[in-house]
C-alpha cells in the first residue's frame, strides 16, 4: 500500500437519515479511505447521518454544532478557514448548496466536489413551478462555483449537464463505492425467520424507503400475479409512509399472508444473499446501490427500466431483465423467467467488480486533488 501523504486531509459534509444508499455508499468509501490511512474529518449535522458503530484511526468526528444543513453554514465556513482541509465532498442537494455558500464566506481555496445521487430532473417533476425554477437557479449558480460534481451513472449526469448547462468535463461519471471486504461476512450472518430456512419456496426481495418513488405497489401486484403461477414468498425491507397503504394492496389482493415488511434492518446482505430474485420497481433513481449489492452477491435480479442507472448496471438487460415502470404484469413475467432459469452467479459477481470500493476511492480521490492518485473507475461528461 502507498504511503499516506501525511498532510493531505478530506472534509466529509454529509447529512443523510441513517439508513439510505448514500449512508451505506458513503460508509464504505470513509472504510476505504481508512484502510488506505488517509486523514479525514466528518463533519456531523446532530441527528443525521451517517451512523458509525467505529470510526478507522485516521477519521475523526467534527460536530457542527446544529440540528439543520443551513444552520451549519457559520460554522462550516468558520471550519473551512481555520483547519483549511486540502478538500471538501459533500453529497445530496441540500447539503452541497450550503457547501458552495460556506466555501464562499470562507474565501476556502481547497477543492470543493459535490456529489449528486440521483435524477435531478425527475425530484424536479414532483416540485411546483417555482420551486423548479428557484432549485434551476440555485444549481446553475451554486453547483458551478465548485471543481467538480461526481454522479453515480451516464444517466443522471446526462440529466445534470442538461439542466444546469455545465462545462465539457465538469460533470463526472464514478461507480457507487458498494463492493467492500466486509460484504461476503455480513451476507453469511443468520437471518431469525422461518421463511429463510426453507429454500424450497422461493423468495422475492425488495428494498428501499417505503415511497411513492419506489412503487413498491407495482411489485406486490407482480407478485400477487407470480403467485397464480406457483408458491413463493415477498419480502420488503425498508420503512416508510408507505407501509400501511403496501399492507393494504397486499390484503385487498389476498397475498398479506405471503407478504412480509420487517422495516428497517442493519444488514440487507443477509438477506439479498438468501433472496431467490432481487426486484427493484423504482420510478425513477440516480444509479440504485441494492441494484449493485445484489449483483455483488450473485442474486438475480430483475428491474424497472427506470432513469437513470437499472439500464447502465444490468448492462442493456444482459444482467438481468428490465421492464417498463410501473408495468405489473411485465414485471411478474420477468421475476417468473428469472425464477425459471437464473443466471450463472458467478457472471452477476464479476459484473459488480466495477462497483469495488478500491476502484471508485481512486477516482473520488483523483477528483479531489489527492497527490498521485489515477481516476481510476471515473468518467468526465461533455456538456
Amino acid at each position: 500500500m502507498k504511503t499516506p501523504d501525511r498532510s493531505w486531509r478530506l472534509a466529509l459534509f454529509l447529512a443523510t437519515s441513517g439508513h439510505s444508499g448514500v449512508d451505506r455508499i458513503m460508509k464504505n468509501l470513509v472504510g476505504e479511505l481508512g484502510r488506505r490511512s488517509i486523514a479525514v474529518d466528518l463533519l456531523q449535522v446532530e441527528g443525521h447521518g451517517p451512523h458509525f458503530d467505529r470510526l478507522p484511526e485516521s477519521v475523526r468526528r467534527v460536530p457542527l454544532g446544529a440540528r439543520h444543513v443551513n444552520s451549519c453554514i457559520p460554522r462550516l465556513a468558520w471550519y473551512l478557514r481555520t483547519r483549511k482541509p486540502s478538500a471538501l465532498l459533500c453529497d445530496k442537494d441540500r447539503v452541497n448548496r450550503a457547501a458552495v455558500v460556506a466555501s464562499r464566506l470562507a474565501g476556502y481555496r481547497g477543492r470543493l466536489v459535490l456529489r449528486v445521487g440521483t435524477t435531478v430532473s425527475k425530484n424536479l417533476e414532483r416540485r411546483g413551478p417555482l420551486h423548479r425554477q428557484a432549485q434551476v437557479f440555485s444549481i446553475r449558480r451554486l453547483y458551478s462555483r465548485a471543481h467538480a460534481v461526481i454522479v453515480p451513472s451516464e444517466g443522471a449526469a446526462a440529466d445534470l449537464v442538461r439542466i444546469g448547462g455545465f462545462r465539457d468535463g465538469f460533470v463526472r461519471t464514478v461507480p457507487s463505492p458498494v463492493v467492500s471486504p466486509e460484504l461476503d461476512a455480513l451476507a453469511g450472518a443468520p437471518v431469525e425467520h422461518p421463511w429463510f430456512s426453507d429454500p424450497s419456496i422461493p423468495i422475492v426481495l425488495g428494498a428501499g424507503e417505503l415511497c411513492a418513488r419506489k412503487d413498491f405497489a407495482t411489485l406486490i401486484r407482480a407478485f400477487a400475479e407470480v403467485r397464480k403461477d406457483r408458491e413463493c414468498r415477498l419480502v420488503i425491507l425498508g420503512k416508510g409512509r408507505k407501509r400501511d397503504e403496501l399492507l393494504g394492496l397486499a390484503e385487498d389482493l389476498r397475498v398479506s399472508e405471503h407478504v412480509w415488511l420487517p422495516g428497517f434492518v442493519g444488514n440487507p446482505y443477509a438477506y439479498m444473499a438468501r433472496a431467490s430474485v432481487f426486484v427493484l420497481s423504482s420510478v425513477c433513481e440516480g444509479s440504485p446501490v441494492v441494484l449493485m449489492e445484489a449483483l455483488s452477491l450473485g442474486t438475480p435480479v430483475v428491474s424497472a427500466d427506470c432513469p437513470s442507472g437499472p439500464r447502465e448496471i444490468l448492462q442493456a438487460g444482459r444482467l438481468g431483465p428490465l421492464v417498463p415502470v410501473g408495468a405489473h404484469q411485465a414485471m411478474a413475467e420477468a421475476i417468473l423467467r428469472v425464477l425459471d432459469s437464473p443466471p450463472p452467479r458467478k457472471a452477476l459477481q464479476e459484473a459488480a467488480l466495477q462497483f469495488h470500493v478500491s476502484r471508485a476511492a481512486d477516482a473520488y480521490l483523483h477528483l479531489l486533488g489527492y497527490p498521485g492518485c489515477s481516476m481510476g473507475g471515473g468518467r468526465e461528461n461533455p456538456a
